[in-house]
């Protein structure tokens, strides 16, 4: 007969040392490119108020009058224009961060995951996700999460950047 293994992935990313540890980098990571983010965020945030308590009670007529007030509202567009391409870019870092270092959690679990499946001589592991019911002695989750923390309990977690477009 086939002998069949039962594995919860979501489990082992979320309850391994190794998936912890990239859980807590990752929001590290997150937590600074917020703050390198939060003086430009305040500055434009001041900036639309003072524009917005100067024009408050002007006319559009007088708005379009008033070239300084034209000035400080295309500084302020553009300043904001690149506030968000660079919080997009930003956003792009985190998520790649974030798949590389899964992606290397997946090459450091392949190896747990075929020692199990020598181990309990399986022919087929299969992901909880994908099974509509199992017994729950062919769930091999927690040896395969033991064998994880002791082989690999953490996972080298790297801001990624963006690759740059060059300047045309």
């Amino acid at each position: 007969g086939t002998t069949v293994i039962l594995i919860d992935q979501g489990k082992i990313m979320q309850d391994s040392k190794a998936g912890k540890d990239i859980q807590a980098k990752l929001k590290g990571i997150g937590s600074s490119i917020e703050r390198e983010l939060k003086p430009t965020a305040d500055q434009l945030n001041t900036e639309s108020k003072s524009i917005e308590a100067q024009t408050a009670n002007m006319t559009p007529q007088a708005m379009r009058a008033d070239a300084a007030l034209k000035t400080k509202v295309e500084t302020y567009a553009r300043k904001a224009q690149d506030f968000n391409r660079r919080r997009q870019i930003a956003s792009g870092e985190l998520q790649l961060t974030e798949r590389k270092a899964w992606s290397d959690f997946y090459v450091a679990l392949r190896p747990v995951l075929q020692e199990v499946v020598t181990e309990k001589g399986a022919q087929l592991m299969v992901d909880r996700a994908e099974a509509v019911y199992t017994d729950p002695s062919i769930d091999v989750t927690a040896l395969v999460i033991s064998k994880m923390d002791a082989k690999t309990p953490t996972i080298s977690v790297v801001r990624q950047k963006m690759p740059t477009q060059p300047a045309r």
